[in-house]
């Protein structure tokens, strides 16, 4: 069996490179996202470099990308990933490591790129994409009042109805605390000290199983990010978690009946990692330098309520509102980094679910294991 899947990775590369010949391959999220990294940067770092960019969904985490790599049929060059691993894929040597003032261009009015960059780096490995939050949601049409607040998310008595989680126990464990009462400290440092204590994991675990196994509540768990938004619009779920760029072109792109809570947000960061022996991968550096660009990164925010991962693309955005693909919505209000969006928020920690993820997921109680749960397939 081994071997026949090594055949059938080693044959699909094949003929990836018999009908795509010398393209990048970039894997990434999928849906609105990655429209908004093709139409933005992708786009237009092809028509400049005269290099194909395709782009392939993926569901996240390094094994397939391991198992290309096992099966000597690596196809794809560039990965779109969480903070957390690169830090693994690093140290596993899966990724290359970069030069940043080197590799990657200085901003606008000759700034080096690492002091462009809005903060370090989680590894060699990583070049910042953007920053996302992990907030939530609500169908307004499905619910008689307002929620306002990470505590409202749990409060099945005055917002009864489903939730939708993401499938792992990542911003879950940081959410449920935080609503059950545990005070956050400045981007979350208490909410993190908490989890190293014994019992805090456990507790933020009980708190989401109560909220799965509630008759006025209940979980449907997701694993892709079209998916949050897909759940709330066809009213199977009253509220949900998810990435504020997706309920942003679900409600202004779609004018879905949905509306942000920001309250309590995980701030994240979204990195691009270039594979190490990928099938391009001189061209692929090339590309990845210009996609990392200010103006590159500015121009993903047109289609997607992201924040470019350098300051200048900020500047960029400001200058030219309203930036929104409609030509009438200013966007740099929508961005999680907003001012008005930062009042409570967690700076999601990738050394922490680096070094913890795993055991969490397979160790701990999981949500993942509750009879009341139903795990979505992959959009």
């Amino acid at each position: 069996m081994r071997k026949l899947s090594k055949l059938l990775l080693a044959l699909t590369f094949a003929v990836s490179v018999s009908t795509s010949a010398f393209a990048v391959v970039v894997a990434s999220w999928g849906g609105a996202y990655t429209e908004s990294q093709k139409l933005g940067y992708g786009d237009p770092t092809s028509k400049a470099l005269g290099v194909p960019i395709e782009w392939v969904d993926y569901s996240g985490g390094l094994s397939e990308i391991k198992a290309q790599i096992e099966a000597g049929a690596i196809t794809w060059d560039i990965i779109d990933v969480f903070a957390y691993d690169t830090i693994n894929g690093c140290d596993e040597g899966i990724f290359v490591e970069f030069d940043f003032d080197k590799d990657f261009p200085p901003a606008p009015d000759g700034t080096p790129a690492s002091e462009d960059f809005f903060t370090d780096m989680p590894s060699k490995c990583a070049v910042g994409n953007i920053l996302y939050s992990w907030n939530y949601a609500y169908n307004s049409d499905l619910l008689k009042s307002t929620p306002k607040t990470l505590k409202d998310f749990f409060n099945t008595k005055r917002f009864p109805g489903k939730r939708a989680i993401y499938k792992s126990a990542l911003t879950n464990l940081e959410i449920a605390l935080a609503a059950d009462g545990v005070k956050m400290g400045k981007g979350g440092e208490f909410i993190y000290k908490k989890l190293e204590e014994p019992g805090y994991v456990d507790r933020a675990m009980n708190k989401i199983k109560a909220l799965c196994e509630d008759p006025n509540g209940g979980c449907v768990f997701w694993s892709a990010g079209a998916q949050p938004p897909e759940l709330l619009m066809s009213g199977e779920v009253v509220m949900a978690t998810g990435w504020n760029g997706r309920f942003f072109n679900a409600a202004v792109g779609e004018g879905a009946p949905i509306v942000q809570v920001w309250d309590g947000q995980g701030l994240d960061y979204e990195y691009f990692a270039l594979v190490k022996g990928g099938p391009n991968q001189e061209d692929a550096m090339k590309a990845l330098a210009m996609m990392t660009s200010t103006e590159m990164l500015a121009g993903s925010a047109k289609y997607i309520a992201y924040a470019p991962w350098r300051k200048s693309s900020i500047a960029v955005m400001q200058a030219g509102e309203p930036w929104y693909k409609d030509g009438k919505t200013n966007m740099v209000p929508h961005m999680p980094t907003a001012p008005a969006n930062l009042k409570r928020y967690f700076l999601v920690d990738a050394e922490y679910w680096a070094d913890n993820g795993t055991c969490l997921l397979y160790t701990s109680p999981s949500p993942r294991d509750l009879s009341t749960s139903r795990m979505p397939s992959s959009a």
